[in-house]
Order: C-alpha cells, then sequence, then structure tokens
C-alpha cells in the first residue's frame, strides 16, 4: 500500500465500483490488499461469469468466486457430470443461463438445475433439444421456485409441451420465449394454440414481463382475444390474465395480431414492439394497438412501418422511448408535443435524419438520457448543441461495431480525435453536468436474441 492513500475500505470499494470488469481485475493484480478490496461483494452483485469446461478450473479460481458471493453463472458445452461439479462449488447459484449448446439435448441433461436451493432465473440460449427440455420431475421441483425463465432460440420437438410445463410454474414474473423451430423440419414457426396461450396466462397469476415471439405467419391472423384470455370465473369479463406491466412482440408480421389485440392490457406500463418485416399496403396496427395504453411509460418500436403513421397515437404519459427507425426531422417535430414529460430518448442518426442534435433541445427540453447511434459516418458539429438540455446527465453516442472495422483500420480508436474534441467541448459547456458515454455495438454471447430480460 505504499504511496496509495490511507483510506477507509468502503470508500476503496466506492471508488473501485466506477470500474470496468477489465480495471478491476487489472488493480487486484497489484497487491494482495487491494486484490481482497476489489473482489468485495458489493463490485459484484448481479454479474454473470461465463463458464465451460470446468475441469481446467483452480481451487483458487471457485474461492474467488465465492468469496464475491457470485450468484449467476452462464454455461457453455457442459457434460452431464460438469453440473455436479458445478453444485459443488456454486450451491448458492440463484440464475444458470445455459448458452450455445453444440448438440441434441435430452430431458435428463437439466436434472441437476433441481440440486440448486436458491435457483431461480433458468435460461437456455441456442440449442436443440429432441426431448422436453423441462420433464415432470424437473418442473415438480422448481415449479415454486423460478421466478424469471428465457427460453431464446431454442428448438422443441413439442411447443405445446414446453408451455404445459411452464404453465405449473405458478410463482413467474418473468418469461422470454422466442423460439427457433419446432422437430427436425423448416424454421417455420407455428403460433402457441390459443387455448393452450390462454391456460399459461390464467395459470401465471404472477407473471409481470412477457416476451413472446412468434416468426411463423399462420393462414389466419390470431384470434382478437389472443392475448386477453377472459376469466373463466366470470364468464362477462373481457380479462382473467395477470395484470403484465411489460410486453415485448418479437418479429410479429402485421398480419397475425389483429387491431384489437392489447385493448384489455391496460395494465402495461412497457411495451416493445421488434418487426421482422413489413409488407407494402399492410395496415399499421400500431395506431390502434396504442390507444388503450394510456397510463404507458416507456415504449421501444424497432423497425416496422414509417413513423408519421402512428406518432400521433403515442400516449402522452411515454417518459422513456427508443425509435430504432429511419427518422426525420418532420417526424420529431410530430412527436414532441405528443410526449411533453419525455425524459429519455433513443433514437438512430442516419443520413435522412438531418440536424438531429440541432432540434432536440427545443422539442424535447426536459431529458436526462439521450442515447444516439450512428450510422455510416461520426457525430457532427451540431452535437455541441445539446448542452442547452438543462436536465440532460448523461449522453450516450452508439456506432456499430462493423462501422468501426471498416472506417477505423488505420489504429484509429473510437471514439476518434474529432469526436473526443468535441466531447471535451460539450463537457466545458456543459460545466461538466454531461456524462458522455462512448459504445461499440457488439454482439454479446449472453444476448443473442438482444431482448433479455433483466431481473429486479
Amino acid at each position: 500500500m505504499e504511496g496509495l492513500p490511507q483510506l477507509p475500505p468502503e470508500v476503496w470499494v466506492y471508488v473501485f465500483s466506477y470500474l470496468s470488469t477489465e480495471e478491476k481485475h487489472t488493480v487486484r493484480l497489484c497487491t494482495r490488499h487491494l486484490k481482497r478490496l476489489a473482489d468485495h461483494p458489493a463490485l459484484w452483485r448481479d454479474y454473470t461469469v461465463v463458464l465451460s469446461d470446468l475441469r481446467r478450473y483452480t481451487y483458487g479460481f471457485w474461492d474467488t468466486l465465492n468469496y464475491r458471493r457470485l450468484t449467476r453463472v452462464a454455461v457453455r458445452h457442459l457434460r452431464r457430470k460438469e453440473w455436479r461439479r458445478l453444485v459443488t462449488f456454486l450451491p448458492s447459484l440463484t440464475a444458470v443461463v445455459f448458452v450455445d449448446g453444440g448438440r441434441t439435448y435430452k430431458q435428463k441433461y437439466l436434472d441437476n438445475l433441481s440440486r440448486f436451493p436458491d435457483l431461480k432465473d433458468l435460461g437456455v440460449r441456442n440449442a436443440t433439444w429432441d426431448e422436453p427440455i423441462l420433464g415432470w420431475s424437473l418442473t415438480a421441483q422448481l415449479h415454486e421456485r423460478l421466478t424469471h425463465l428465457s427460453a431464446c432460440n431454442v428448438r422443441l420437438p413439442c411447443t405445446v409441451d414446453f408451455i404445459n410445463a411452464v404453465s405449473q410454474l405458478v410463482n413467474l414474473r418473468y418469461l422470454l420465449f422466442h423460439q427457433q423451430g419446432e422437430g427436425y423440419g423448416l424454421d417455420t414457426v407455428r403460433p402457441v394454440p390459443c387455448n393452450v396461450f390462454h391456460n399459461l396466462l390464467l395459470s401465471l397469476k404472477k407473471l409481470k414481463h412477457l416476451s413472446w415471439g412468434m416468426r411463423g405467419e399462420p393462414p389466419e391472423p390470431l384470434p382478437d382475444d389472443y392475448l386477453s384470455p377472459p376469466d373463466p370465473e366470470h364468464p362477462a369479463a373481457r380479462y382473467g390474465g395477470p395484470a403484465l406491466t411489460s410486453l415485448e412482440l418479437v418479429d410479429y408480421p402485421e398480419t397475425i395480431l389483429p387491431r384489437n389485440a392489447l385493448r384489455s392490457l391496460t395494465s402495461l406500463r412497457s411495451l416493445t414492439v421488434r418487426y421482422r418485416y413489413i409488407r407494402e399496403g399492410i395496415e399499421c396496427r400500431l395506431t390502434s394497438w396504442l390507444s388503450p395504453l394510456q397510463q404507458l411509460e416507456t415504449l421501444t418500436i424497432i423497425g416496422g412501418n414509417s413513423l408519421a403513421v402512428y406518432t400521433t397515437t403515442i400516449p402522452s404519459s411515454v417518459s422513456r422511448l427508443t425509435l430504432r427507425v429511419a427518422i426525420t426531422l418532420k417526424d420529431m417535430d410530430s412527436i414532441a408535443p405528443k410526449v411533453p414529460a419525455l425524459e429519455h430518448l433513443d433514437i438512430e442518426q442516419n443520413r435522412s435524419s438531418g440536424s438531429l442534435c440541432r432540434r432536440i433541445p427545443m422539442l424535447f427540453p426536459q431529458l436526462r438520457t439521450l442515447r444516439i447511434r450512428f450510422f455510416r459516418r461520426e457525430p457532427e458539429k451540431d452535437l455541441l448543441s445539446l448542452h442547452r438540455l438543462r436536465h440532460l446527465v448523461q449522453l450516450e453516442l452508439l456506432v456499430e461495431r462493423s462501422f468501426i472495422l471498416r472506417d477505423y483500420l488505420n489504429g484509429h480508436p473510437w471514439p476518434s480525435p474529432c469526436v473526443q474534441e468535441l466531447i471535451n467541448q460539450l463537457r466545458e459547456l456543459s460545466e461538466n453536468r454531461i456524462t458522455v458515454i462512448t459504445t461499440m455495438r457488439q454482439r454479446n454471447p449472453l444476448r443473442e436474441c438482444d431482448c433479455v430480460w433483466e431481473g429486479d
């Protein structure tokens, strides 16, 4: 500790909380004392460690994970006996995500999950199963324990069997289901039958967050009440399902869900619609979907129709808005009066956008955070106009990794010297009130679908 200030341990931990994972790992190599401080459990809360081939890890490695009180792991390609090793060394796990299975799996592969007494969160990513993921025995042991379940990009032998098993997990609050395919045929995904889906919603009374994917396009649209099962105890009532606060619809062609699909989900506070494609001449359903959601606080639209089609129906209660679509200055002008209390905005800057940064302070004066995704060009001088946002405390400038690889092969980092100079000027103009984050978006092995629900 020679040369370092003699600070209380809690102060060091607070300072280290501002470091990235890589920086914390660098600090812990300096001295034994700093190593212990950098491994403090408060610095690793909700951190997920990726594990594979458990035989190569030393006892010291497992001791470090236990000292940090890590409770979340993502595992790759584990053999069945390695699951037993995981139970031995990390028995207090609360979250397990199975990632990138390289072969076809059977039901008994996950049997050891029942040996984690505190398990609440289970995820399966990118794997093929020739037997049910959740067998009768495993479901019976987890039916009151699991609160979070996500199955993304999975191929199942029978979707109905899986949904019926999930219906028994009575304490589920988060459910994400994005199916890749069924059986071993084509990748077309048939919708879960209405009666099976209704049984799921009626059984999961505590469900708050639902992310539902559908890549197939049935010959007939789904019924109006597909997302709104009637209450079996009160036939006259329109809705008997859980009081959802968040809904995410993934890969939904406009032709599948009807105009009144969301009319009963008045408890929604967050809605995400992620389109796979839009056909010419198809009516935009967002206009009618948004109309009954007058308490909506968060709205995310990815792809889909022109903004002009539905901007007039965005609820005025929205305070957090994400638009990953082609956007123009005219679109911004029409959106602003609809969301007077907007505090968080996430938009894309492209060639058709014009000078968005110059207009944003006038249109959205209450913004506290702003994220701008740049495509094919860097931020320009109009970025400095953002200092006029009096309440702005965080600005994130995000570029695609492919953009960096294409334009910075000469060794120039992101942000480039020109952009860094703009950032420095913006900080000076705002008297260091604005924290500027520069991010390069790239593929995360835990987020293959890019839409995984976070736990509480």
